[in-house]
């Protein structure tokens, strides 16, 4: 009987290695993961389209982004304009200083009759008179003039020069002439015609073509004469009135 019990333990302990003890499922229940409490994703958030404040940053372009730092003191080029003297050759020509004859700003520039009155700058033709129509007996101050030519220069200022003997058959108002362009030859028209051949040269402010009372002078024209006479490229003031 003993070695009957012996041999059934024997029996159960065999079927025990050999066959697998049922486990519970609360212990194969799988483990979950928890992301390190350390662990920070490396996420980068989209580029501010604004400043805390509310000010937009502005984007720039490739013509906008600075390539290069310029530093210094700009200096700004100024604009030449081209002069020389009225009558040609100059050394034709006399004049002297003074207006008191005129009893306003000009300028009488004596030459023998048919010497080149021409542009003394770049411009466009303002005025011309083609006929002497002044009359003593009635000495319109608008046409003592006779013969004459005024130019708008590029440097904004008019340049007129009167009692010439003829026009250039070119010449017309709206016509664009160069420095040095023939306007007309010198004469003695107008209230010039018992007195020695001369130009009255006046320069002014640029107004409508038919203010006399500013064409024939309102800037004193010898100093810039004689600079001009001279080889030296001056430009004139423009006046006030």
């Amino acid at each position: 009987m003993r070695s009957g019990i012996f041999l059934f333990l024997g029996l159960l302990l065999s079927a025990c290695a050999t066959s697998p003890l049922p486990v519970s499922p609360i212990e194969l229940s799988p483990t979950v993961l928890q992301p390190s409490p350390s662990f920070t994703p490396s996420v980068l958030p989209p580029s501010p389209t604004s400043s805390p404040t509310g000010t937009t940053i502005p984007t720039l372009t490739p013509s906008q982004t600075p390539t290069s730092t310029i530093t210094g003191t700009a200096t700004p080029t100024e604009i030449s304009f081209p002069h020389i003297f009225p009558l040609q050759p100059p050394s034709a020509a006399g004049f002297a200083e003074g207006t008191a004859s005129h009893g306003y700003p000009a300028t009488d520039i004596f030459a023998v009759v048919g010497t080149k009155f021409v542009a003394v700058t770049d411009g466009v033709v303002d005025f011309v008179s083609y006929k002497d129509l002044w009359d003593p007996a009635h000495d319109d101050p608008a046409l003592r003039g006779g013969l004459s030519v005024a130019i708008i220069g590029d440097d904004g200022l008019r340049y007129y020069g009167s009692h010439l003997s003829a026009i250039a058959a070119d010449i017309a108002p709206g016509v664009r002439v160069k420095a040095g362009r023939l306007l007309g030859l010198v004469g003695k028209t107008g209230d010039a015609r018992n007195t020695t051949s001369h130009l009255h040269f006046g320069i002014s402010r640029p107004t409508y073509p038919d203010d006399w009372k500013a064409r024939r002078g309102q800037v004193d024209p010898f100093p810039y004469l004689q600079a001009w006479k001279d080889g030296h490229n001056v430009t004139p003031p423009l006046p006030d009135s």
